[in-house]
């Protein structure tokens, strides 16, 4: 983690000492008052429902060696930082803040900091991880990978804005080989902060899909923010050290094209592509899916080499995801069958595509976490694809952030959710809602096998009766609507 003088500390960001010893040191850094370790730094975010000014007292009395406020420092705080040898300091913003700087002082503080951490250890190869969705499970099957050969340090779930990669990075050792840094982006420019800040070595993106686009306005918006991570690239022909810099897109994204010749080709930085096409550099043949809908396949490299592969997470979408992964792993010089074995023993993740099970009850897909028109599909497959003794039920929550292209996008996903064989169909939330329901009577759904109802909460009350041993039930849809209460509400 961070190990920084203080004085280096306000040269890096252009934050003022308000009070303390510049030649004393800090280790660690953290935005939450209650993680402030004995000589951490705690930096005050003011959010939408908390302002972390007022919890400086609080990180001073556990032991911090600096506080970086965003506000005014009241001389009683003053005097209780000089009390207990604790430095304070104020950020201020200089860049023009983003649509997502919740607090621009503190974000820009964290990330000058991040850049200098990451200058100060370039000997690290920083993995950059993008994409409309599968990023995190992309950045766990390489964090598994890649452990199988160097000391790994990779983004904690799925923080991957502004603060998170910053925190990500900050929290990375000297003695770290290798930073798997997911990135995350809502708006064009943002991706360009955190590459800047990051530098990755090695960067992917999982695909271009439809997140966001309200406040992107088109795929094509998306495809090009997504490509802002090669601006932090050195060039292929210029690298240094043992790992030539390259993107990784898959054979499938129909904007690679755009993004190789828009943004690779001019920064000079080599493309790798990976899926089902002949010609890919990793590729995978003959994909099935068992009766838990859990692929199988042929791996296979272009120089000929192969291996049969089964992985635990289930969906064909993630092979894909699977194929990334190795193909970094492999630029890395990470054994082929040691990162495949790697990945296909890695855990599942919570709320995502996780079956969950309890006598006497249905058998529940959570994928609740989060959503997407094309996540939604994905895990509408899934549900399609596993075995079932009883009733196929998918509880679809609607999918926040669509802009004007909301109700498009809903009918979309409401279409083809009526394409499939289920024998109960409910959709959650408002307008949106009632969106996908029209398009699912409008393809033919039956209408007495189709619920629309407001909240969570509602879905449970008038669905989570009628449920029973047998049953397998799909809950899908953005974190916002909260789905997760009502998957553990049916196995209660």
């Amino acid at each position: 983690m961070l190990e920084i003088s203080i004085a280096d500390m306000l040269a890096a960001t252009g934050a003022t000492l308000l009070c303390g010893d510049a030649s004393q040191a800090v280790r660690g850094v953290t935005t939450d008052s209650r993680a402030v370790g004995q000589g951490s730094a705690f930096v005050c975010f003011v959010g939408g429902r908390v302002n972390g000014n007022r919890f400086a007292p609080q990180a001073i009395e556990s032991g911090a060696g600096a506080v970086v406020l965003t506000e005014d420092a009241a001389d009683d705080l003053v005097d209780l930082a000089t009390h207990r040898g604790c430095a304070l300091l104020r950020a201020e913003a200089v860049t023009a803040a983003t649509p997502d700087d919740t607090d621009p002082a503190a974000t820009e503080f964290l990330l000058r900091l991040a850049a200098e951490w990451r200058r100060r250890n370039g000997q690290w190869v920083v993995v950059g991880v993008t994409g409309s969705v599968g990023k995190t499970t992309t950045k766990d099957m390489l964090s598994c990978a890649l452990a199988t050969r160097f000391a790994t340090h990779a983004t904690k779930g799925n923080h991957n804005n502004l603060i998170g990669l910053s925190l990500t990075l900050l929290a990375a050792s000297p003695s770290d080989e290798v930073v798997v840094a997911e990135m995350g982006m809502n708006h064009a420019g943002e991706l360009s902060r955190l590459t800047e800040v990051a530098r990755p070595s090695v960067a992917l993106v999982t695909n271009v899909g439809t997140s966001h686009i309200g406040f992107l306005g088109s795929r094509e918006s998306i495809a090009r923010a997504k490509a802002e991570i090669v601006g932090g690239m050195t060039a292929t022909a210029e690298a240094v050290g043992t790992v030539r810099p390259c993107l990784v897109l898959s054979d499938d994204n129909d904007f690679g094209d755009l993004i190789e010749r828009e943004f690779c080709v001019p920064a000079g930085v080599e493309v790798v592509r990976v899926g089902t096409a002949q010609d890919s550099t990793v590729r995978a043949d003959s994909i099935a899916l068992d009766t838990e809908g859990r692929p199988s396949f042929t791996l296979r490299f272009s120089d000929g080499w192969q291996l049969p592969v089964s992985l635990e997470t289930p969906g064909r979408h993630v092979v894909v995801d699977f194929l990334i992964a190795m193909a970094v792993a492999d630029r890395l010089g990470v054994d082929r069958e040691a990162a495949a074995g790697a990945i296909a023993r890695m855990p599942q993740a919570r709320m995502r595509l996780e079956v969950l099970a309890a006598p006497g009850r249905p058998r529940v897909i959570d994928d609740s976490y989060n959503a997407s028109p094309s996540s939604t599909a994905a895990a509408l497959d899934v549900l399609c694809a596993m075995e079932c003794p009883g009733r196929r039920v998918a509880v679809l929550g609607v999918v926040g952030e669509l802009g004007d292209q909301a109700a498009r996008l809903h009918g979309y996903m409401g279409a083809y959710a009526a394409a499939k064989p289920l024998d109960l169909l409910v959709f959650v939330g408002g307008d949106d809602a009632l969106e996908m329901a029209e398009a699912a009577r409008t393809m033919g759904f039956p209408d007495d096998r189709l619920e629309v109802l407001p909240t969570a909460q509602a879905a449970l009350d008038a669905i989570g009766p009628l449920l029973s041993e047998g049953d397998l039930v799909l809950a899908k849809g953005s974190r916002s609507v909260g789905l997760d209460r009502f998957a553990k509400g049916v196995l209660a």
